[in-house]
């Protein structure tokens, strides 16, 4: 079991969470734009419609951190940007990574302070994470 976590902490964290969704969102639609050739053409529409999960995943965010007593963040990260599709997919792939492995950590910090609900909801966004690598690593070929 997690270490129990204060609830501003927790709010901190989700806070962060909540900027990596919104910048998720900013460079899958950025990325299905350049993206070139016959071969992306399905992760491309794919990628559409990462984007807007990761947005469906920061207004989930954004209830959590309200209910918890926080204030929603507006900051967006710098988004990964390439002129090489396969770099594209290498950079939405390791943002995908990054998503599972701060979710596993979130959803074992929630339920230290037995916030269960949110800890459903964290694993939700967990499974869609996960879907989302699974996409990528099939586009990469792995």
């Amino acid at each position: 079991m997690a270490e129990k976590i204060s609830i501003a902490r927790l709010i901190k964290l989700l806070n962060d969470d909540l900027s990596w969704e919104y910048t998720a969102a900013v460079q899958y639609i950025q990325h299905s734009g350049v993206m070139k050739g016959a071969a992306y053409a399905d992760i491309t529409k794919e990628m559409k419609i990462h984007a807007t999960e990761e947005i469906q995943h920061a207004l989930i965010l954004v209830d959590q951190i309200a209910y918890l007593g926080g204030t929603p963040t507006a900051r967006v990260y710098e988004a990964k940007k390439s002129k090489d599709t396969v770099e594209m997919l290498k950079q939405d792939l390791e943002g995908e990574l990054d998503a599972v492995r701060r979710y596993k950590e979130r959803i074992q910090e929630a339920e230290s302070i037995q916030e269960y609900a949110l800890a459903q909801k964290l694993r939700e966004i967990l499974a869609t994470e996960q879907e989302h690598a699974m996409d990528l690593q099939s586009a990469l070929g792995e």
